[in-house]
Order: structure tokens, then sequence, then C-alpha cells
């Protein structure tokens, strides 16, 4: 399948997952009556485009990090970067209690940062070619900084911010007024978009960015902020969606090779259709009742993988030449 094949149908695919979303949920939507032009302007648009721009972000996010740390099985909610995000947001809580959305980005974006850059020279100790002692180096430690926002957060009666912040994963609280934040975590994916090439070289490794004239620290510290941004925001609006990051970068590396700058368009669409059509499933399952989001991409992102640690990518079919023929 062409490039733009694959494009048309992921549009395709999206356009009608976001049709699909617009008329499924607990409340009848009357287009003819006023209070039903007021669910859809209201709530179902803006839970759409909360669940689109979530999975585009996270996706993006989650390819920059892979590039970073050169290593396929990383991705935010694998490093420590969604509960430093959560940290951030707990201090300033208990700081700041009157604190503006703005003041509690910032923190939260900060706290982000400081933590993806200890995990980022944290792993710089770990043997190169242990590439499965990445991944657990992150989870451990977010569980060491989860931990320590537990205690906090049971300290200051705060659990149920907490749950919020790292274990929900819904959009049912989505309305308008309440998801803007996610346009950020866009734009810090679109400039990833156009560094694409300079994460690909920096992929290389240090040496090679430095040979071919850039700069590896400029490159890891803007890798790092669209990371950190893109975490913040999401933890912020909706709380923390897992294995968005990590499952949809392998398998559109799997589809369209390691052109960064070629796969970044299909990995955030892929990432969006995903995150909306667990929203939908979420809907539908127990209907008129809701399972959170983060919950349906928990199972479905655990299963994907370990499929994708059980099957070896297949190694790209080199082209030969035709044999040349003496007349």
């Amino acid at each position: 399948m062409t490039r733009a094949k694959r494009l048309a149908l992921s549009i395709g695919v999206i356009v009608l997952l976001a049709v699909a979303s617009t008329f499924i949920g607990a409340a009848q939507m009357d287009l003819s009556d006023p209070r039903g032009m007021m669910v859809l302007t209201v709530s179902r648009i803006p839970r759409t485009l909360a669940a689109l721009l979530t999975g585009a972000a996270l996706a993006v996010a989650g390819v920059v990090m892979q590039q970073i740390v050169r290593n396929r099985f990383v991705e935010p909610g694998t490093a420590g970067t969604a509960e430093s995000a959560a940290l951030g947001l707990l201090v300033i809580t208990l700081v700041m209690p009157t604190a503006p959305i703005w003041a509690k980005m910032v923190a939260a974006s900060v706290a982000a940062l400081a933590g993806t850059w200890v995990f980022v020279h944290m792993i710089r100790r770990l043997p190169p070619r242990e590439v499965l002692l990445v991944p657990l180096a992150g989870i451990v430690l977010s569980g060491v900084i989860g931990a320590a926002v537990t205690w906090i957060g049971w300290q200051a009666d705060m659990m149920q911010y907490i749950a919020t912040w790292l274990m929900s994963g819904e959009f049912s609280g989505v309305i308008s007024g309440r998801y803007e934040l996610l346009w950020i975590a866009a734009i810090a994916a679109a400039i990833a978009f156009f560094a694409a090439d300079r994460f690909a070289i920096l992929g290389l490794g240090p040496e090679a960015a430095t040979a071919l004239g850039l700069s590896p620290r400029a490159v890891m510290r803007l890798g790092l902020t669209v990371v950190a941004v893109v975490t913040a925001m999401v933890v912020v609006s909706v709380g923390m969606i897992p294995f968005v990051g990590l499952v949809v970068p392998n398998i559109a590396a799997r589809v369209v090779g390691d052109n960064l700058r070629r796969s970044l368009p299909l990995v955030a669409m892929g990432g969006a259709g995903l995150v909306l059509a667990c929203d939908i499933i979420g809907r539908l399952v127990i209907a008129p009742y809701e399972i959170p989001a983060g919950t349906i991409l928990g199972v479905v992102g655990a299963l994907v993988f370990l499929w994708l640690l059980w099957k070896p990518a297949r190694p790209a079919r080199r082209k030969t030449l035709p044999e040349q023929v003496d007349v």
C-alpha cells in the first residue's frame, strides 16, 4: 500500500470514529432541539477533539522519547514523566491552592521535564546492549515517584486528585472550556514534526549527530521539552493515558519503516484513532455507564506490547539490481 493510500485510509477511519463519537452517549441528542445542540457543542464535540488531540500528542511524544533514549520500549508513561507531572501538580496545589490553571500547567511541565531528565541520565549507566533494562529502569523510577506522590497525597488528604491525574484517563468530564490546554500539547507535537530530521539524527547517537553538524544537547533539550509539555497537558486535562506512545510508534515503524518524517503523520493519526476508539468502546461496553478509556487502553496496550515482544520485526528486504546481460 502506498503512502497516499495509507494516509487516506487513516483519515477516513478517524472521520468515521469522530462521527460515531459525536452520536454515542448516555444522553439522547436531537439536533432539532436546542438542548440537543447544546449537548453536541458543549460535550460531544469537545470530548471527541480531546480524545483525538490526546492520542496524537502522546503518540508523537512517544516517538520523540524513543529517539532520545534510542530504545523502542520507552514512552512517557514508563519513564516517570507522568508521575513527575503529578508531583508538580500536587506541590503547587498544596503551596498555592488558588493558583490559576496556567500556573499549574507550568509547574506540571517543569516537574515532568525534571523527571524525564533524571531518567535520561540514569539510563546512561546501563549496559548499552541490555535493551529491556531501560524500560525496567523507567518503571522503577515511575514507581518511586508515584509512591512519593501517593504518600504526600495521603498525608494531605488529596488521594482523589491523585487518582484523577494518574489513574483515570477518561473523557467523561471533558466539556467546552476544560480541554483547551490539549491544543498546547498538539502545538508541541507539531514542533516535533518540524524537528523530525534532528530527532532522527540524534537517534543515531551523539557522535553521529555531532559529525553531521548538530548539537546533541540542544536537540535533546528540545525533545525533553516536547515530551514534558505534552505529558503535563494530558495529565492536567484528562489524566494519564497508558501505552499510546509505546505501541503506536512500534506498529508504525513496522508498517512504514524508520523514516521519522514519513512515519510521524501516521503515528499521530494512529494514536488519535486508538484513543478515540477506546473511548467509544468504554461508552458501549456497560452503557449507559462508562469505562475510562485509560482502562481499555491498559488492556489493549498490554496485549499489543506482549505481541511486539514476542514477534520481532521482519528484516527489510534488500532491493537487488537486475543482472547484467552481455550482448
